[in-house]
């Protein structure tokens, strides 16, 4: 397993998370796996720039692709295809997989707290439409191959450092603004701010949902100077298209209601920029 970038503490309890490889730190054996092997699965991404540099390599590789994903309007790199829109969570189409390979006696307990968690990280613990009875059938089904879900639960959601609370409750005190004729919340991280707060990867993870919770807030923004570039996070309600918006205006894509991007700019001209975006969403933000 390669990943394209680090992740944050909260994950490293996952079985088998020793044996991952950052690309970052491991570029060359990265690219030799790649090289080398006759089959790629893509996980969770349905265009290779998602994957930052890696992508490339991918991309070159005269292995064949194999995209498992549930994102909206997938590149086409793919040599073979499992999408749905409509899932929760690519886990859950990797359990679908194991079922129509007849694999599922080979879910165990680590491989079903795996799956457990990437569906509930996915569904914000189960509270998207996305989630279904499928979803909970699978989860049942996970729940009985040994998946524990108050100890996932806690090893994802009560595991962030002193340094990390005081940094949210920053964010929510000084850094909030609301734009409130379009019905907007929005957070602009600096990279100094980060610095001051020893902010490590996964640290900002679900801080732009904070907005969201507003009563009337109908999209929620946080932009986040990671030096080499400005990422974006999207959260939406109603009929506004967050990953349309993500990718016409900041180079990202996603989900309808939650998406992603970035710029090279710096952070006060993509505040800017934003600003000024949203202006030609009025008829649906100012409702």
């Amino acid at each position: 397993m390669i990943t394209p970038t680090d992740y944050g503490d909260f994950l490293k309890w996952m079985p088998g998370e020793n044996e991952v490889i950052n690309f970052e730190y491991n570029q060359k054996k990265s690219q030799d796996i790649v090289n080398q092997a006759d089959l790629v699965f893509c996980l969770d991404f349905n265009a290779l720039k998602r994957i930052n540099d890696f992508g490339e390599i991918v991309r070159l590789s005269s292995a064949k692709k194999v995209m498992i994903d549930h994102h909206l309007q997938p590149e086409g790199f793919e040599d073979y295809r499992l999408w749905s829109n409509l899932a929760s969570s690519t886990c859950e189409l990797i359990y679908w997989f194991a079922e129509e390979l007849s694999f599922t006696h080979l879910v165990n307990k680590d491989v079903a707290s795996c799956l457990y968690a990437g569906i509930m990280t996915d569904t914000a613990g189960f509270k998207h439409s996305s989630t279904t009875a499928t979803t909970h059938r699978i989860t049942a089904h996970l729940l009985e191959k040994g998946a524990e879900s108050n100890t996932i639960f806690e090893a994802i959601y009560d595991h962030y450092s002193e340094n990390r609370t005081r940094f949210i409750g920053f964010c929510l005190n000084e850094k909030l603004q609301l734009i409130k004729e379009y019905n907007t919340a929005l957070i602009c991280v600096t990279a100094d701010e980060l610095k001051r707060y020893q902010i490590m990867v996964g640290d900002s993870e679900g801080l732009v949902n904070y907005g969201l919770s507003i009563e009337g807030v109908r999209l929620s923004v946080l932009i986040v100077d990671r030096t080499v570039a400005r990422k974006m996070s999207f959260r939406a309600k109603g009929d506004f298209p967050a990953n349309e918006f993500a990718r016409r205006f900041f180079n990202g894509g996603g989900h309808f209601s939650a998406a992603g991007g970035e710029s090279k700019d710096p952070i006060e001209l993509v505040e800017a920029k934003f600003k000024d975006a949203i202006t030609e969403y009025s008829n649906l933000l100012s409702q």
